[in-house]
């Protein structure tokens, strides 16, 4: 190369000869299984990044700070007289006025609080008796918006908020699972078998009338009998969280895909978009927890569907640039064609037959910004804005150190022992989710306000 030359790009002058050289042998297919035996080890090892020695997930303790800052609302010195005057209630662990507790003495002390602090303090989060948890889904056929990121916080901000929380990850790639420390063996630990129970017993209903109708009884295989004798309480595992349990995935969990069209075209009656939502209502599932989030894999597939069928509340992350803008239009475009077509087919029957038609509607969709860079994204981010208009929360969830920190352990930012970072930037961090979650709790407040006045309950509970 000529002295003072800049030097040319990387793609010109490549030696044919030289490139067939580095190649390997043709790759068969056995080359992709040992790849991802490969993957599948170093997916483990890092996983186990966030757990303790002994291979299990534990959450951390949480210091008298934090608790007064983000948890209950006491100052600081009035909560150690509390525990100095009831040294029945947990006293934590640590030297001094530094000590630490565990989310379960959290909620213990709460619960005390909320019987015998001011009357003016919200110690416990709103919850009306008597209605069932709400669903919310997180759902974006794009990958890479930070869906499972933003499920996974907002069910760990809900659980410190003092809710019963239920995490269903639909993703057979399972990253919620991971997040949340789940065993998850096979297919028949996810909502698979829940799937093909619905239908098992759209079956046992068609046969019913085949056989009083002199038919021959539509078919009915193992993996259906199975089925039905499984229950969602079975599927359903407790985390290193208190009050999260997780309904987990894997990889066998995107058999479903392939698998629910197939029961579709042998039973056309059966209404395969609400066999999630049947398995939950129907067995109860939501009596048993205040809100319930459903991760979805970034597809518009039949999880998906059946995922969007069941929810209460759409969120829809997207990051501030155009693709992702374009794909989150086009998303919504899919919903409305997909969701119109169910209603529309189903009604045409539903008319001729006198049955009440179909309709799907979601208490409130919001679309919003993840990963959001304010000092070049700010100008796309507001014309975003702009065209969702209402569609949006107001607040853009911003990507910090501590975020990226937090996903190279496999943990959430709530997991994060803040003495590793200095305080300011853990109160930025965690105010990134903090905010989302309080736009979302608004939701989910407003809704459930306004079902108590279009189905009134006797009382409502703050617990």
């Amino acid at each position: 190369m000529t002295a003072g030359k800049d030097p040319i790009p990387p793609y010109f002058n490549i030696d044919p000869a030289k490139a067939a050289a580095r190649l390997s042998e043709p790759i068969s297919t056995a080359r992709f299984a040992k790849a991802a035996a490969f993957a599948a080890k170093g997916r483990q090892d890092l996983a186990k990044r966030g757990y303790a020695p002994d291979g299990k997930k534990r959450l951390r303790r949480f210091s008298t700070w934090e608790i007064c800052k983000y948890l209950i609302p006491v100052a600081p010195a009035h909560f150690r007289r509390v525990l100095k005057k009831y040294p029945d209630l947990p006293q934590g662990v640590g030297e001094g006025n530094s000590k630490w507790f565990t989310l379960e003495e959290v909620l213990r002390l709460r619960q005390h609080f909320a019987a015998e602090g001011a009357a003016d303090r919200e110690y416990l989060p709103w919850r009306p008796k008597g209605l069932p948890a709400k669903i919310v889904a997180v759902s974006n056929f794009k990958g890479g918006t930070s869906k499972t990121t933003t499920t996974a916080h907002l069910a760990m901000s809900a659980a410190l908020d003092g809710y019963k929380v239920l995490v269903i990850d639909l993703d057979s790639q399972g990253s919620l699972t991971s997040i949340m420390g789940g065993d998850v063996p096979d297919e028949w630990s996810t909502a698979f078998p829940l799937l093909a129970k619905d239908y098992a017993q759209a079956v046992q209903g068609e046969n019913t009338v085949r056989a009083a109708a002199d038919l021959p009884p539509l078919p009915f295989d193992e993996t259906l009998t199975e089925a039905l004798n499984t229950r969602a309480r079975d599927i359903i595992q407790p985390t290193h969280w208190p009050n999260i349990d997780l309904m987990g995935a894997q990889l066998n969990l995107y058999w479903a895909e392939f698998q629910i069209p197939v029961w579709r075209m042998g039973l056309r009656s059966w209404s395969l978009w609400d066999a999630l939502s049947n398995a939950l209502s129907g067995e109860r599932i939501l009596d048993d927890y205040d809100i319930i989030f459903l991760d979805t894999p970034p597809a518009l597939g039949y999880l998906t569907i059946n995922a969007l069928a069941a929810a209460d509340i759409l969120l829809v992350p997207l990051g501030a640039s155009f693709l992702e803008f374009d794909s989150t239009g086009r998303f919504f475009d899919m919903l409305y064609s997909t969701f119109a077509s169910i209603e529309e087919g189903e009604n045409a029957v539903r008319r001729a037959d006198g049955l009440p038609e179909v309709k799907f509607e979601w208490d409130a969709v919001r679309a919003l910004i993840t990963r959001f860079d304010a000092g070049q994204q700010t100008d796309l981010a507001n014309v975003i804005q702009a065209y969702f208009g209402d569609f949006m929360t107001t607040y853009r969830q911003e990507l910090t150190a501590m975020v990226g920190q937090a996903g190279e352990q496999v943990n959430g930012i709530y997991e994060a022992d803040y003495r590793e970072f200095n305080r300011d930037t853990y109160v930025r961090g965690r105010e990134t989710f903090d905010r989302t979650w309080a736009e979302v709790k608004e939701l989910i407040l407003g809704t459930w306000y306004r079902d108590l006045q279009t189905s009134p309950q006797e009382e409502t509970d703050n617990g």
